[in-house]
Formats: structure tokens, sequence, C-alpha cells
């Protein structure tokens, strides 16, 4: 009776199994996707030859003579440039705890190259301007404006170093003033890519690579796929770029997300579709960062100063990439590297000068976000750690002076003087100085948005919903099911699956038993009936 049982249950089971094993779903023709693959694949064409402009074949003298050219067709084009982050390095923002403050690259500290601030000769290769060489920038005179670094099209533009944002002396400025057009990657990336001193130093997730890349890199930027520009998903209103750098914002205001073009309902998975009312879209969709260049993970200010015959030297890894620099101190680096997790709403703090050191190591850029909050989700951040100099009596963060273009003028990277390059900075923005310094450990944190991998090699469920090891292992204050473990539920549940289980066998068994009831009942009545044709 048992074998009677058992057999058909195993019969059906390997029935099931075999099912599962060969059915492949049929493929779905995404329209939505498609309309978007179009959408992109049309690059615009230019509508001006600005090389016919009588202004522009000038032989310029100066790069302002370049932006007065400019400004004769596009008249009121200075005042929105003049409006934008890009230019005054701060935005108005309110921040949880601090209300309305003006934050940005001109007052904020870093874990890199710790801020702009008495070192803008230097940081302002990277500001759309020229002459900033001090803090008496003028913010309100148009001629100052960089029209070409934004806009130059026959990459050749390029900034000077430590010119104070004028242009390197080889460039060409009537050819490039004949070239203007539409922001290429290679506009973008010159600052964006090179951010912090070098390639991929900063975000892991821009660097030089995109600029002519793979599918298996980026799908919207790869040269073999959409070909994508930075300027086609961060686009501008009146030179108001869409998109925020959260080490230097603080509110959810204009921001770019994912939704914008794929909606938050992007797979024909329903259960898929779901997450992304908690996960974002990065978070499965990019598994992996620094794919191609490794990026920067740990920088300690502490080791700065070593000379070699009173001379400041470098170290390099195989790759390249520096371990350590006199002016700088020592390095670490990573590649193809797993994102850290992190809830994140879409607003964040900072450390401000002035702040008082409390927690350590000391949140640069607090991302703000809970599970129990309704806008925030799950997003990949790469962790920037290191250490760098503060005031032991104040304890405060100290902003030192290190760039000067000669020894002698307090800068670290000249005198290699923490004390005086300490006293230096700090004086120069108001700020107390007691002569102690240390240095303290800090953390910064950097969203992971680029670098989005082909669907087939997003993150798996396997890789967050399992019992040890997943991607969202240190990631707490929430059940994640398959990951965390409640004996009262495991139990339920165990005994939900048991029941179940049982109930099936019950009922086979029933109706198996059943089945040969009524064959013996048959063939009862059959031979009762063959009987009494017999006697008959």
């Amino acid at each position: 009776m048992v074998k009677k049982i058992i057999i058909p249950l195993i019969v059906v089971v390997a029935i099931i199994a075999a099912i599962q094993l060969f059915h492949k779903e049929k493929p779905f023709y995404d329209l939505k996707l498609e309309k978007l693959r179009q959408e992109y694949a049309i690059k615009p064409v230019p509508s001006v030859e600005h090389s016919k402009f009588k202004v522009l074949q000038a032989d310029f003298e100066t790069p302002q003579e370049v932006t007065e050219a400019c400004l004769t067709c596009h008249t009121e084009v200075h005042k929105e440039i003049m409006g934008s982050s890009h230019w005054n390095w701060e935005r108005i923002a309110y921040v949880e705890g601090r209300g309305i403050r003006a934050i940005g690259k001109k007052n904020l500290l870093n874990n890199f190259c710790i801020g702009s601030q008495t070192n803008e000769q230097a940081c302002a290769k990277c500001h759309i301007g020229f002459g900033m060489n001090n803090d008496h920038f003028d913010f309100k005179n148009a001629r100052n404006v960089d029209c070409m670094v934004c806009h130059d099209n026959s990459e050749e533009y390029q900034k000077g170093t430590s010119m104070a944002g004028y242009p390197d002396r080889s460039v060409n400025l009537s050819k490039v003033a004949q070239s203007v057009g539409q922001p290429t990657k290679n506009n973008c990336g010159a600052c964006h890519f090179y951010s912090g001193g070098g390639n991929n130093v900063k975000h892991g997730d821009l660097e030089a690579a995109l600029i002519a890349t793979t599918r298996d890199v980026d799908v919207h930027m790869a040269a073999n796929g959409l070909n994508m520009s930075c300027v086609d998903c961060h686009t501008a209103e009146n030179h108001v770029m869409k998109g925020k750098l959260y080490s230097v914002s603080a509110d959810n205001i204009n921001r770019l997300n994912c939704e914008d073009c794929h909606t938050n309902m992007p797979h024909f998975n329903q259960m898929l579709n779901r997450h992304t009312a908690k996960v974002a879209c990065q978070t499965c969709h990019i598994p992996t960062y620094a794919k191609e260049n490794a990026t920067k993970m740990e920088w300690n200010w502490s080791d700065a100063g070593k000379l070699k015959d009173g001379e400041p030297y470098m170290e390099n890894d195989s790759l390249g990439n520096h371990t350590y620099m006199s002016i700088k101190g020592s390095f670490k680096w990573a590649r193809n590297i797993q994102p850290d997790y992190l809830w994140f709403n879409g607003t964040a703090d900072h450390y401000m000068m002035g702040d008082t050191i409390g927690e350590i190591p000391v949140q640069m850029n607090k991302l703000f976000g809970a599970h129990d909050d309704p806008n925030s989700k799950i997003i990949p951040v790469k962790i920037h750690v290191g250490d760098q100099i503060y005031d032991k009596k104040y304890n405060i963060l100290i902003q030192p002076k290190l760039f000067a273009e000669e020894k002698g003028d307090s800068a670290y990277w000249k005198d290699f003087d923490w004390d005086q390059a300490s006293e230096a900075g700090m004086n120069r923005l108001g700020y107390p100085y007691s002569g102690e310094y240390g240095f303290v450990r800090t953390e910064m944190y950097w969203p992971v948005n680029h670098m989005v991998a082909p669907k087939e090699q997003s993150v798996s469920c396997a890789e967050c919903h399992t019992r040890s090891s997943g991607r969202l292992e240190k990631l707490t204050g929430f059940y994640l099911p398959g990951r965390d473990n409640n004996p009262i539920l495991d139990g339920i549940g165990r005994w939900l699956i048991i029941l179940a289980l049982g109930g099936v066998i019950v009922h086979a068994a029933i109706r198996i038993f059943y089945s040969l009831s009524n064959k013996e009942y048959e063939t009862e009545i059959i031979d009762y009936e063959n009987q009494n044709n017999q006697k008959q």
C-alpha cells in the first residue's frame, strides 16, 4: 500500500521538476526600452557653424576676449551661468538641523584635498572662470566666464595647472572659439573624471575610460551601444544642470533619477518592480565600480612630509597609481569593487568649518535615510576613509594652506610645515588656531550612479537574500527575507510547510485509497453479475 502511494508521488514530483528545468520563458519585447534606444540613438545636428562668424575669426590675445565675442550673440547667457553652482561653487539649500545655508566647494571640507579655501589658484583648474587666485575673485564680472571649458568641441582646450582657471598657454583660442558646440564627454570629464588629483581618484564610477568604453563597463555611454553623452541625462535649464554631487549638496531638489527615463515599473516581473519602492535602480544594476582603472579608497595625510635628500618624492604601484606623495601622504587603491550600501532619502549634512568634532570617524558628508523613512531607498556608495589635520585644543578640523608658487609662503606643499600651514589657513578663514594639531579619522560617502552593467550582469537575488556574507549584510534595522531569521516566524513557516506537505500526502493517499476501493467494488460487482449469469 505504501509503495502504491509513494511511487505516484515521486513520478509527479519528477514531472514538475522536469517542466521547471526545461521550461523557457517567452522573450518579451520591451517597447518602452526600445523607444528610449531610438530616442538617444539620434544624435543632435548643430544648426550653426561657428567658424563662419567673423567675430570668432579674430586673433584672440586673452580668453576674456573670446567670452566677449560669445556674448555678442548669446547676449544674456552669462547671467544664467553666473547663477549656477558651477560658477558660484555653492548652492542655497536647507540643511537638516542647520536651516538655510550656502554650501558648496567654496566653503566645505572634504577628506581628499581638504578644501579650496586658501588654495584657489590650484583648485580653480576646475572652475568655469578666469582669474580665481584668491578669495577676492569677482563673481559678478561676466568677462571672467569661461564658455570654452564646457563648449569646446576641438578637444584641444585645457586649463593650465595652477593658473587660476586660465587656459594653458598652448591653447589656440581662435581655433577653440570657432569649434564650440554642445558639451561632450571630454568637456565634462576634464573636471569630473580627474577631480581629486587624477583619473578616477574621487568618484570610482567616473573616469576617462567612459569616453570610449564598452557595454560591459557602462551600457549608456558605451561606444558599441547608445554612446550617450553626459548631457543626455544631465540636461540643463538656463545652464543649471540636473543632478547633484552629495559631497557638496544637501537637499533633494533638482536630482536626477533613473526613473526619469525608465519609470518606476521598468520590469515585466512585478516582484522586481515592487523592489523599486525601497531599492534604487543602481543597487542592482551597478554590481561593481572602478571597472577599468583603480579608485582611491584611503588617504592618510598624517604620513605626508617625508623627504629624500631634502626633496619631496613619490612612489607608485604596478599600475602607476601613487601610493605615496610627500605633499599628500599615503594612499590605498582598489579596482572592480563591490559597493557598500546605505539608506538614502536625497538629503545630507556636511562637516562645516568650525564644527566641533564629536563622532569619530568624522562624517564629512552624512547621508540621511532609514528604512522607516518613506523617501529612503538603498543605494550603492563608495566610502572613502583617511585622516586629516585638526586642532587638538579647539577640537575642529583645520583648513591648512597647501598651495603656493614659491617657498616661504607658509604653504605645506612647499615648506612642509604643518604648523605654519595651519596658522596661515585658519587665519585666512577667520578661525582660531591653538598651535596644537593632530590627525583624526574621517569618512566620506560617494553615491555610485555610473558604470551601469548589462541586465545579464545585474545583482542576483541570492547575493542579498542570503544568510551570511550577502551584499546587504551590514545594512541593519529592517527584516530581509533569506538573511534574517525570527524563531517564531521560522517555526510557523516550518509547520506550515510540514502541514502543507502532509495535506498533499493525505489527500493523495485518500484519492488512491478510494480509487483502489472503487476498483475492488467494481470487480466484486462484475464477479457477482457473472455468477448470476452462469446460474441462469
